[in-house]
């Protein structure tokens, strides 16, 4: 519980500058990709990095409304990147009347930006050695994550 958000956040800005020493590599246009507690770091970089960032993906993400500053309902308003949130139909962590709150709030605030509830899914949906694994969920979340990278990063 100590790592923070201003934490990872100072770890992404030195693999940009690493990835900015690497001819092969691009450091202009990223995505991010983050699962239960990363996903709000995913959505937190999408905003402080905007420039760099054209896709951020939560899912099944914990923490996606808070009252602090770096909520990612408040720092999703700031990205220019294409969000996608994928949330599962069971979550102690997101359940159902936050994440209709964060649908409304995100599309109230124009944000490009989807939340998709996953039906019949539990948190932890996505790899096959969680107990709450869900085939189905899984292989659509996939999709999803490489529609949204061809879309914003066709490179």
């Amino acid at each position: 519980m100590s790592l923070t958000v201003d934490l990872v956040l100072d770890d992404t800005a030195a693999m940009f500058a690493y990835l900015a020493t690497q001819p092969a590599a691009r450091s202009d246009a990223v995505a991010c990709l983050g699962y239960c507690m990363s996903a709000q770091h995913a959505i937190n970089a999408a905003a402080r990095y905007a420039e760099r960032v054209r896709a951020a993906a939560s899912i099944y993400g914990t923490w996606l409304m808070t009252d602090r500053a770096d909520s990612p309902h408040l720092q999703a308003r700031k990205a220019s990147g294409e969000l996608y949130f994928a949330c599962a139909e069971t979550d102690p962590w997101a359940p159902m009347e936050l994440v209709q709150n964060l649908k409304n709030d995100l599309a109230r605030s124009k944000v490009n930006a989807v939340v998709e509830v996953y039906p019949g899914a539990h948190h932890g949906f996505a790899f096959p050695q969680r107990p709450t694994y869900h085939k189905l969920a899984a292989e659509r979340h996939w999709e999803r994550l490489f529609a949204l990278l061809k879309r914003r990063l066709p490179y």
